[in-house]
C-alpha cells in the first residue's frame, strides 16, 4: 500500500511541477506569440497581430491577466465600438472561448495563414464554439491597419454571435454550487475549485488506472499458466508505464468534464500529451529489450554467438531511437518548430559522418562481421599472413591472440574487407605429403610401395576414403616421386598431428622393407678453410724451403744456384697451396 501511495504522490508532484504557474512566463518561455518559430524576421506589428498564431494567444494572454482594453485591439471592431464595448465584448469572447471552444489550439504561425479548403486566403477557422442551441465559429480575419500593415483580427461575424454564447455559458456554469472564494481566486488564469478539482482526480485516475491494469492481468495470467509460466515476469516489466500511460489517459478523460479555461486546457493538454508519449515509449523501451534479449539467448544457446553479440548491439541502438523519437515528439507537443531542430541534426550528422569516416566504417564492419557469422570468439583464423584465435568482436576492433601469444587488434573495417580464413570451421584435415624415392628403386620395388602405402591409408579408420590418391607423379634426375593425398576425418589439430607422425613413420618402414630408400641430396657441399690459416701454412713452407737452401754445401755456379732457390719458394708454396 505505501508503493501505492508512493506513485500516486510522484504522479501529483510531476502534474503540479508541469502546470504553468504563471501564465505570462509560461506563454514567454514555451509559446511566445510575438516570434514564430517558422520566421526569423522582427514583426511590424507590437501586439503580434501578424500571425492567426500572434493574435489568438495574444488574446488569451491578455485576458487572462485582465488587460481587456489590450484584448479588445485584437477584435475586428471600429474605433468607435472599441472604445465603448470593446472591453465588455473581450469579456465575454474569453468567458465563452474558456467554456465553449472546441477543437484543436493550433493556429498558423505563418504571416499567410495557413490555406483551408473552402476557406478565403484571407480567413482562418480554428474550430467552433457551441453552449446549449448556439454555435458559432472561431474565425481569424486578415485585414489592412494603417499603422502595422496586414494583421489578423478576430471577425466580425464571431464578435456577433459572443453575446447569445454568453448567455448560454453563464446560464449553465456550476460555479454557482461552490463556494464563492473558490470561484472569486484565480491562479494563473484558472479558478482554485479547478486546480483542487485537478489535484483530486490525479489519485483518482491513479486508482482508476489500477483497478484496469489489475483486471487486464487476469487473462494473462491463465494465458501464462496454459503456457507454463509460473509468474508474469515480462508484465512486471511494464507495468509501471503501463499505470503512466493509462493513468494520464484516464485523467485527461475526466478532466474534460471540469471546463477548463481555454489557455490553461492548453498547457494541460500539452502535459498530458507528453505523460502519454513517456509512457508509451517507456513500454515499447521494455517491449524491445524483452524481445531483442529473448532473441539473444535463444542464439546463444544454439551456439550463434554473432547473432547474440549482433542483437545486443542492435538492442542498444533501438533503444537510442526510440529515445531521440520520444524526445522530437515531446518537442512537437510544446510547440517548438522541428523543421529547425531536425535540419540542425541533419548537418550535424553530416559533419560527423565526415568527421569519424573511419569509425562508421569500423562500427559497419562490426556489424557485417557480426552478421554474417564468419568468425566468432575462439575461432582460430588467419587474417592474412597473421593467424591467432578470436578473443572479442567489438564495436570498434576485432582482438586476437596470435601464435606468440601477442594481443592484435584488427579494425573491423579492415575485417570486412580483407580475405579471413577461418581454420576452426574445417570439417576435416588435409593430409598430403610427396615421397621422394633413391633412383636406384626399381619397379616391382615402387609397385610394392605404393600398394602399401594405399593399403595403410584405406585400413585407417579416420582416412576418409574416397579422398585418397597415391600416385606416382614424377621421375627426377634426383628422386622419384610419389603424392599421398587423402583427408583425415577431425577438426582437432592436435589428433591430426598424431594421426600424420604415425601415417609417416609406417610409410618409412614399408620403404625400408622393400629394399629400397628415401632419396639423398644429389650435390655435396664443400667448405674452405679460413683464409687467414691458409696464409700461415704457405709462410711456413716458404720459410723452410729457405732454411734448407741456406744450410745446402757450397759448390761452383752458387750464385746461380742461390739464385735459383730464391726463386723457387713461390713456386713451392703456389704449389703446396694448391696440395692443401
Amino acid at each position: 500500500m505505501s508503493t501505492f501511495f508512493k506513485r500516486i504522490i510522484v504522479l501529483a508532484l510531476s502534474l503540479a511541477a508541469c502546470l504553468p504557474l504563471s501564465s505570462q512566463k509560461a506563454l514567454g518561455q514555451i509559446l511566445p506569440p510575438s516570434a514564430p518559430a517558422t520566421a526569423p524576421e522582427k514583426t511590424s506589428d507590437q501586439l503580434g497581430r501578424d500571425t492567426p498564431y500572434g493574435t489568438v494567444f495574444g488574446f488569451l494572454q491578455a485576458a487572462q491577466q485582465g488587460n481587456y482594453s489590450i484584448a479588445a485591439q485584437y477584435l475586428q471592431m471600429s474605433p468607435a465600438r472599441r472604445q465603448s464595448e470593446g472591453d465588455a465584448l473581450a469579456m465575454k469572447l474569453n468567458v465563452v472561448m474558456n467554456r465553449a471552444f472546441a477543437g484543436s489550439l493550433r493556429p498558423s504561425r505563418d504571416r499567410e495563414g495557413t490555406p483551408q479548403e473552402d476557406v478565403p486566403s484571407d480567413r482562418q477557422k480554428l474550430g467552433s464554439m457551441s453552449s446549449g442551441d448556439v454555435e458559432a465559429e472561431l474565425e481569424l480575419v486578415r485585414v489592412t491597419d494603417p499603422s502595422a500593415g496586414k494583421i489578423w483580427l478576430i471577425s466580425s461575424n464571431t464578435l456577433a454571435k459572443v453575446p447569445e454564447l454568453y448567455d448560454q455559458v453563464e446560464a449553465r456554469r456550476v460555479e454557482t454550487r461552490l463556494p464563492a472564494w473558490t470561484v472569486k481566486h484565480e491562479l494563473a488564469g484558472m479558478p482554485l475549485w479547478q486546480w483542487f478539482a485537478l489535484l483530486l482526480l490525479i489519485p483518482v485516475a491513479a486508482a482508476a488506472a489500477w483497478l484496469l491494469l489489475v483486471l487486464l492481468q487476469i487473462p494473462l495470467r491463465v494465458w501464462a499458466r496454459r503456457r507454463g509460466h509460473v509468474e508474469l515476469v515480462q508484465w512486471r516489466s511494464v507495468s509501471a508505464p503501463a499505470w503512466l500511460l493509462v493513468g494520464a489517459i484516464v485523467h485527461r478523460i475526466l478532466a474534460s468534464y471540469l471546463g477548463l479555461p481555454l489557455l490553461p486546457r492548453h498547457y494541460y493538454n500539452q502535459l498530458v500529451a507528453v505523460a502519454v508519449i513517456v509512457g508509451f515509449n517507456w513500454i515499447l523501451w521494455r517491449v524491445i529489450q524483452w524481445f531483442l534479449q529473448r532473441v539473444r539467448n535463444r542464439a546463444l544457446a544454439r551456439g550463434h554467438s554473432g547473432t547474440g553479440s549482433l542483437m545486443l548491439l542492435g538492442e542498444r541502438i533501438i533503444k537510442a531511437i526510440v529515445v531521440v523519437m520520444a524526445l522530437f515528439l515531446i518537442l512537437g507537443v510544446l510547440g517548438f518548430n522541428l523543421s529547425t531542430a531536425l535540419a540542425g541534426v541533419g548537418i550535424g550528422t553530416l559533419a560527423v559522418g565526415f568527421g569519424a569516416q573511419q569509425t562508421i566504417a569500423n562500427l559497419f564492419g562490426g556489424v557485417s562481421v557480426l552478421g554474417d557469422e564468419v568468425i566468432r570468439v575462439g575461432d582460430v583464423c588467419k587474417f592474412g599472413d597473421r593467424t591467432g584465435t578470436v578473443e572479442d568482436i567489438g564495436l570498434r576492433s576485432t582482438r586476437v591472440r596470435t601464435e606468440e601469444r601477442t594481443l592484435l587488434a584488427i579494425p573491423n573495417g579492415t575485417v570486412a574487407t580483407i580475405n579471413v580464413e577461418n581454420l576452426s570451421r574445417r570439417d576435416k584435415l588435409l593430409f598430403k605429403t610427396v615421397l621422394g624415392l633413391h633412383l636406384d628403386t626399381s619397379a616391382d620395388q615402387l609397385r610394392h610401395v605404393l600398394t602399401e602405402i594405399r593399403g595403410v591409408l584405406s585400413g585407417h579408420e579416420k582416412i576418409e576414403k574416397n579422398t585418397i590418391r597415391v600416385r606416382f607423379t614424377e621421375l627426377t634426375s634426383s628422386a622419384l616421386n610419389v603424392e599421398l593425398v587423402s583427408y583425415v576425418m577431425t577438426r582437432d589439430f592436435d589428433e591430426f598431428a598424431a594421426i600424420r607422425e604415425d601415417l609417416l613413420l609406417r610409410i618409412m618402414n614399408f620403404v625400408e622393407d622393400s629394399g629400397t630408400s628415401l632419396a639423398k641430396p644429389s650435390q655435396t657441399l664443400y667448405l674452405s678453410g679460413d683464409p687467414a690459416s691458409k696464409k700461415d701454412k704457405i709462410d711456413a713452407v716458404v720459410k723452410k724451403a729457405t732454411d734448407n737452401a741456406s744450410s745446402a754445401p757450397s759448390f761452383s755456379g752458387s750464385s746461380q744456384s742461390e739464385s735459383a732457390v730464391s726463386n723457387r719458394p713461390p713456386n713451392t708454396a703456389d704449389n703446396a697451396g694448391k696440395d692443401d
